[in-house]
């Protein structure tokens, strides 16, 4: 792959790619968790959101497990700073299968937070999917499903793009 610098960064994704990655990460949460009649997907505010609508609607097409969708509300740039916020009654989760989805894992901070917020529920299974993981941890965590690894200075960020064109850039 070749990157494509643009006026916003160095496209590291571009729509199409998005689109088979993301149909790629629903058949895996799929596959590993087919046996379930439930699964419940949390978006972290904003981008994660937007990632979560997309593996619903995939998930929801390969499965007649009943897909519930939800948002977890987080700082993210202070994720200590402020409470957790789930528009989900917290004891639907018990037993679940829970999929908690973000947009970019940089340093681990935030999904850290709102795993240790979300395990509280006794979940079946709590796992965590993002579309890119630039390696920059400072926590002791891991997506369990990436859609692209990316190795990255400390100096640089992923931006993502979900909307009529779906992009990620490198800035």
């Amino acid at each position: 792959m070749t990157p494509i610098k643009t006026k916003k960064g160095t496209e590291v994704l571009g729509h199409g790619r998005i689109q088979t990655i993301v149909e790629r990460l629903a058949h895996e949460i799929y596959e590993h968790h087919h046996t379930a009649d439930e699964f419940i997907l949390i978006g972290i505010t904003g981008r994660g959101t937007d990632l979560r609508q997309r593996l619903g609607v995939i998930l929801s097409s390969l499965t007649k497990a009943k897909i519930r969708t939800g948002e977890c509300y987080v700082n993210k740039l202070k994720p200590m700073s402020e409470a957790i916020r789930l528009d989900l009654p917290l004891e639907d989760l018990k037993g679940k299968v829970v999929i908690l989805v973000d947009d970019v894992l940089n340093s681990g901070r935030t999904l850290v937070h709102a795993m240790g917020y979300l395990i509280t529920a006794d979940p079946a299974f709590l796992r965590t999917v993002v579309l890119v993981d630039r390696i920059h941890r400072n926590f002791p965590i891991r997506a369990d499903y990436v859609g692209l690894s990316l190795s990255t200075t400390i100096q640089e960020r992923v931006e993502v793009e979900f909307g009529k064109e779906d992009y990620a850039y490198l800035v």
